[in-house]
């Protein structure tokens, strides 16, 4: 079934399904944002996506469209094949290293400004204490220095993350004028969004799974001394 893709240009294959592998489960319209892509053509795609049984329309409470297995696995065909013909696959992988150093510390930001310890039982932060929030955002301000340049070093070399080092640029400006939901909010391109969005776009476009990530990390911390300073 996969075959019938040559019918589709092969960008418009890796954007569409790159997309769903992204946002999904995802309205069309949703899909053609992420990638600023034509609304039609893409309906048109995922219809022979969905006829190759590489992606699917689904309803109720979690409506949209998603990648079966198979569409998984050709877009992650796909993306192995664009970084090959680039030859980007080691500069991904390093900036990937470094994403890994700083991932548990933003994870870490995300909980400490959610709940806090009293005693030993986590409460949930009513954010009364405001110099304990003060701490938690100026590790923020401090991982955001860092990651925007590793960012902007990658899409100058893969144009497709173009657009990630913006969207966090942007949550930090509202969460430093007050509106602390765009730090974890999930229902907008909240900074917490914007990263596990980013971390899901290494793992495919690397072919790399989670259960893969101790043994990435531990040789991460090997060269992570330049985010200690």
């Amino acid at each position: 079934m996969v075959s019938n893709l040559v019918h589709m240009s092969e960008p418009e294959q890796l954007f569409v399904l790159h997309a769903l592998r992204l946002r999904g489960p995802a309205s069309d319209l949703e899909l053609a944002s992420r990638f600023s892509l034509d609304l039609d053509e893409v309906k048109s795609t995922l219809e022979v996506l969905r006829r190759c049984e590489l992606a699917r329309l689904y309803e109720g409470r979690l409506a949209g469209w998603m990648l079966t297995a198979t569409g998984r696995a050709e877009g992650e065909r796909l993306l192995a094949e664009q970084l090959d013909r680039l030859s980007l696959r080691g500069a991904v992988a390093a900036s990937y290293q470094q994403f890994l150093v700083m991932n548990p510390e933003l994870l870490s930001i995300c909980t400490d400004w959610q709940v806090h310890l009293v005693g030993q039982e986590e409460v949930l932060n009513d954010h009364l204490d405001t110099a304990r929030d003060a701490v938690v955002l100026a590790r923020l301000a401090e991982l955001h220095e860092h990651v925007v340049p590793l960012l902007e070093q990658l899409a100058a070399g893969l144009q497709r993350f173009e657009g990630y080092s913006s969207r966090l640029r942007y949550a930090h400006e509202r969460i430093g004028i007050g509106q602390t939901e765009w730090l974890t909010g999930p229902r907008i391109d909240s900074y917490h969004t914007v990263w596990f969005e980013l971390h899901e776009d290494f793992l495919a476009t690397l072919g790399r799974r989670r259960s893969d990530e101790r043994v990435d990390y531990d040789s991460a911390e090997d060269g992570s001394a330049e985010l200690e300073e």
